[in-house]
């Protein structure tokens, strides 16, 4: 593995941490509520009264500004070294795996962190194991 130099981007991505921290954080202080997007979507399998028009704000959000960014910008063409059955497994697997975790990466990574929440640090030191060991076992073990 190799880092395309041309196309790093430091500044750029260092600009959309923050951008993302700060969305977080203002999310929290003006609505009381986690940007955790699991639980977002989560809350529209039954949501409470007055609770629907906000989540789909935010969901909508996240399809449109990509869509925003391809006005100005090609977007990147996707590479995904996948069948759909393994897409279809991994995508079931990651749903089971917030319900069990009480949250998703960006739920307890960049929220539950910054809050300084324990449950959120063990939960995002077990995300990264689990990915550290599924990246070894698939690239030295299962080749």
């Amino acid at each position: 593995m190799s880092i395309d130099w041309v196309h790093f981007t430091p500044g750029l991505s260092f600009a959309g941490g923050l951008l993302i921290g700060l969305a977080s954080v203002l999310f929290l202080y003006l609505n009381g509520r986690i940007a955790g997007i699991s639980g977002i979507l989560g809350g529209l399998l039954s949501p409470a009264r007055g609770d629907v028009a906000w989540r789909l704000a935010f969901l909508g959000g996240l399809v449109a500004a990509p869509l925003a960014y391809g006005l100005f910008q090609p977007l990147p063409l996707p590479q995904i070294d996948a069948s759909y059955p393994v897409l279809v497994a991994a995508g079931l697997l990651v749903g089971l795996g917030t319900r069990y975790g009480s949250g998703c990466t960006s739920g307890h990574g960049i929220c539950g962190l910054s809050r300084l929440s324990p449950r959120s640090l063990v939960a995002t030191g077990a995300f990264m194991l689990a990915g550290f060991a599924t990246v070894f076992l698939v690239r030295h073990v299962f080749q």
